[in-house]
């Protein structure tokens, strides 16, 4: 089964050729690092087992943020650093959108749109949070995580936020909780995040491009309540590092065509789309963010600019709602550290190490589908187009003998590996007095 990187490597050239005039340049960085990114193009990994000596080659990641296949991990970490900072009271999770009238004028805007989506909700949740008749709250914390697809992959900006069901006093000694399951009025919070948001534009100069109409429709903000917090997270996380689609919904990719799976909302029935590839390339890349920008977003005292400590505010609300402080991180983040996957040799099993580095001296293309180690932290690592599996080998086969035949330095035993190089994904540190391999 085909993978997104398999059809952006089989209909991304011709995408560029025909809209490379008029794409923005982050279009064009993020759609050549993904069709490069494992291939060789980027330069060869070499790595040898500690058991046997066999050496092996693998394509470098391109470690850009919109690649589907170096984002994996990732999410493991940042859901379990999130888990660790949750507050022992209730969660709610909070959505905002925006009318299909105003969507097209934010994909055209969207490095102003999007900051001022983040803006403009963040302090609407604070205008009520503060309101005595719902919380009270002087200083209240929480995160935003933007999301702009919908489940076919059209254009659907939206931000979700985890909000704890309360906040902290004037004076920051008290905990003031909200009710178990309601926190504010999402009628008056969706009035009051139109007019800053209408108010946001005003001061940047572009009130006048969007249609007044839009002002006069009811914005809708969804509020439920989630509980401990924890399966928000685990929902959220997906969208932190991932965009718009994964490997395992591509159900089909020739002919000219791209079939994949989605879901309608409120079914849970799967269903299939088939569309031309350019125009899964399009919808894909409508994702892409404005470079630099984040794309998580922590307020109050989950900020880390707030004074607050966050063990100060477990211990409040601890007071407050007279709990059972418990102290969990160290267990779970050792669970977590349990189901690392390990990289292991193809050859015997055994575990294997960096040992360099071999840039790219041709445009062969280069995959790792058949010369590689099963077992990687990054599922689809050894997916690939057949019409690449033959040259693949052969460079491979080439990446290897320049390795086992490179000068070895002077003081270096003559059973050992030759100098190590530091190497993460996306990037390679090369010593300056030690030339790199394959050179």
């Amino acid at each position: 089964m085909p993978s997104v990187a398999d059809v952006l490597r089989q209909y991304g050239p011709e995408y560029l050729r025909r809209y490379g005039a008029t794409m923005p340049a982050e279009h064009k960085k993020v759609l050549q690092a993904i069709m490069a990114c494992r291939t060789g193009e980027l330069g060869t990994v070499l790595y040898q087992c500690a058991s046997c000596g066999h050496t092996h080659a693998l394509g470098r990641s391109c470690g850009n943020r919109h690649c589907p296949s170096c984002q994996q991990d990732k999410t493991k970490a940042w859901l379990q650093t999130q888990t660790d900072r949750l507050l022992p009271c209730p969660y709610f999770l909070l959505t905002f959108t925006v009318p299909a009238e105003l969507r097209g004028w934010i994909r055209s805007h969207q490095r102003l749109a999007y900051a001022t989506l983040f803006e403009a909700s963040s302090a609407a949740i604070k205008v009520l949070a503060a309101d005595p008749k719902y919380v009270g709250a002087a200083d209240c914390g929480f995160f935003g995580v933007l999301h702009t697809w919908g489940r076919a992959l059209d254009y659907h900006p939206h931000v979700h936020y985890v909000v704890p069901g309360g906040g902290l006093s004037r004076d920051g000694q008290e905990w003031l909780p909200s009710q178990a399951h309601f926190f504010v009025p999402v009628r008056a919070l969706s009035i009051i995040f139109r007019a800053k948001f209408r108010d946001a534009l005003d001061r940047a100069g572009v009130l006048a491009e969007v249609d007044p109409a839009v002002w006069r429709h009811d914005w809708v903000v969804h509020s439920q309540a989630v509980g401990d917090g924890r399966a928000s997270l685990k929902y959220l996380a997906p969208y932190v590092f991932r965009v718009a689609i994964t490997d395992r919904r591509i159900v089909s990719c020739d002919q000219g065509k791209v079939t994949f799976s989605y879901r309608k909302s409120g079914s849970n029935r799967w269903r299939k789309m088939t569309v031309e590839g350019s125009e899964f390339v399009r919808r894909f890349l409508q994702h892409v963010l404005p470079s630099g920008f984040q794309k998580v977003r922590h307020y109050g005292f989950f900020s880390a600019h707030s004074g607050v400590a966050l063990e100060l505010v477990r211990w409040l609300i601890t007071v407050c709602l007279g709990l059972v402080f418990v102290l969990r991180s160290q267990v779970l983040r050792e669970a977590a550290g349990a189901d690392r996957p390990e990289i292991r040799c193809v050859v015997c099993g055994g575990p294997v190490r960096v040992v360099g580095f071999a840039p790219n001296t041709s445009a062969i293309p280069f995959d790792t589908s058949e010369t590689m180690i099963p077992g990687s932290p990054a599922p689809g690592l050894f997916r690939s187009t057949s019409a690449h599996r033959r040259r693949s080998r052969v460079r491979a086969a080439v990446a290897q003998r320049r390795f086992e035949g490179s000068p070895r330095p002077t003081n270096a035993p003559a059973s050992g590996p030759t100098e190590r190089f530091p190497v993460r994904a996306g990037r390679v540190a090369t010593p300056r007095q030690h030339r790199p391999l394959g050179s």
